[in-house]
């Protein structure tokens, strides 16, 4: 895919794929492995990334492992079975795709090797499985694209959000952070459906939109939502799909826009990314999103990497390891991404 260097450097043959940077010389190196939720997606080539890099510092190696093509549990499930059978490995980070069934199944067999959550974490049910989480604080993530929101649309409006995933806890907390915080409820105690005027906020019957992991799909999706009559005032993309060919980006969305723009009905777009190019910079100081919130995968991976040898040292580590976010806006240089 364009703009996503990451991709080209990925093997693309069999179904338990990996990719390792080969350990420096020295006694008891230690073996790690990342299972993704779809390997040949750039934010996990990412997060693999910087987990080699992380290991071969210290002499150890980081696999990349996960299902190629078409993200689904199942596929992710039977990765993670072969990767629990392996006797190679110290400790496995996992990102979850369908939290309560990676339990029932795959997870069942879990114990001989350490493992933690990264990116995406168990459900609460299901957190005494793993021994640590890495990522994003997601809810905390999602208050702060709303905080984007609010700075565009302070009085409110239509809200769309495109998610991937149904049951993708990660995605469900940063849908719970957004509503929390442009409902003005950021305690737990609040309501968690959809927004229905609270704050001048409401979201359409048919959102949030689920299933955009492909790039082409979110597009699709996402052009629906722009389509000409639009009433929508903000969109929020929870991952940065519809950016993976900005080429792509541009030809589709770009026309829409310009139409929305000439019946002054033209909606505020956010969209959650990771690793920027040229090309998708491009497309935020051209307007054609109004705003970027960063993952920074290549940290999650560096620290998935020290959690597990952490672990394998037989050392404590903490419950959760949150990794901060930046916004990218038009013309501005990267920021820190502000407290809701």
């Amino acid at each position: 895919m364009k703009g996503s260097t990451p991709l080209r450097r990925l093997s693309a043959a069999g179904l338990l794929c990996g990719w390792l940077l080969a350990p420096l010389a020295g006694a008891e190196a230690l073996r790690f492995a990342l299972v993704a939720k779809q390997m040949d997606q750039s934010f996990y080539a990412l997060a693999g990334e910087g987990c080699a890099e992380a290991a071969q510092a210290e002499g150890d190696t980081c696999l990349l492992l996960g299902p190629l093509g078409t993200e689904h549990f199942r596929r992710q499930g039977e990765v993670l079975r072969q990767a629990l059978a392996r006797d190679d490995l110290d400790g496995i980070g996992l990102a979850v795709t369908h939290s309560r069934w990676l339990a029932e199944h795959a997870l069942k067999d879990a114990g001989r090797i350490p493992l933690i959550a990264f990116s995406s974490d168990l459900a609460p049910a299901e957190q005494q499985l793993r021994r640590s989480y890495v990522g994003l604080d997601n809810l905390q993530f999602g208050r702060q694209l709303a905080v984007l929101a609010q700075r565009f649309r302070p009085q409110g409006g239509k809200l769309c959000i495109l998610s991937g995933g149904i049951q993708h806890t990660n995605h469900l907390e940063r849908i719970q952070g957004i509503r929390r915080q442009l409902r003005g409820n950021p305690a737990e105690d609040g309501a968690t459906g959809r927004l229905q005027g609270e704050n001048g906020w409401s979201e359409p019957s048919r959102c949030p939109l689920y299933g955009n992991n492909d790039p082409a799909s979110a597009r699709l999706r996402l052009a629906t939502l722009l389509a000409p009559g639009s009433q929508l005032d903000v969109i929020i993309v929870l991952g940065n799909w519809p950016l993976y060919e900005a080429d792509e980006y541009r030809r589709q969305i770009g026309p829409l826009l310009a139409e929305l723009d000439k019946q002054g009905r033209r909606p505020v777009i956010i969209v959650t990314t990771h690793e920027m190019d040229a090309a998708q910079r491009a497309l935020l100081d051209d307007g054609l999103a109004q705003a970027y919130l960063n993952m920074e995968g290549r940290e999650i991976g560096r620290q998935s990497y020290r959690m597990l040898k952490r672990l394998a040292r037989s050392e404590p580590v903490p419950e959760k390891v949150f990794v901060a976010s930046h916004v990218y806006l038009p013309g501005a240089p990267p920021a820190v991404a502000p407290e809701p």
